[in-house]
């Protein structure tokens, strides 16, 4: 998941590709949000998502769906998947990844300044966030 604002990136390991265990890790992430940060989520159109109504419900937000074969309409994720693929290339066996691994994978991407951000990381915009809500 990546974050609109900020552009802070959450990696989570699904062990099936299922709606269900995609619905489950989506809102395990988002339940310890304040409602503030999470009003809406936009969703590809994969099967891995057929319960958004499930997770509309449970987060009380909006879901969003991109249209087919529209990659501009997910620029952050297009990007972010291709960052990713620097470390888990295409044919990479995910049954060997640990969460560990995902977490070495998701600090230098949060840690990597961005021309949209004003040259800052992620994780700068996003202290500078919660530091402003007092």
């Amino acid at each position: 998941m990546i974050e609109r604002k900020t552009r802070v990136l959450r990696l989570s390991k699904l062990e099936r590709k299922t709606a269900a265990e995609t619905n489950k890790t989506v809102v395990r992430a988002l339940k310890k949000l304040p409602a503030k940060a999470k009003r809406t989520l936009t969703l590809d159109n994969g099967t891995e998502n057929a319960s958004h109504a499930d997770r509309k419900a449970t987060l009380g937000i909006k879901c969003y769906f991109a249209q087919l074969y529209a990659e501009w309409q997910r620029g952050s994720k297009e990007r972010i998947n291709g960052l990713i693929r620097r470390y888990l290339p295409k044919g990479t066996d995910f049954s060997k990844i640990d969460k560990e691994q995902i977490k070495t994978i998701e600090k230098p991407i949060n840690n990597r300044p961005r021309n949209c951000l004003s040259f800052k990381t992620p994780l700068e915009v996003a202290r500078s966030c919660v530091a402003l809500q007092s």
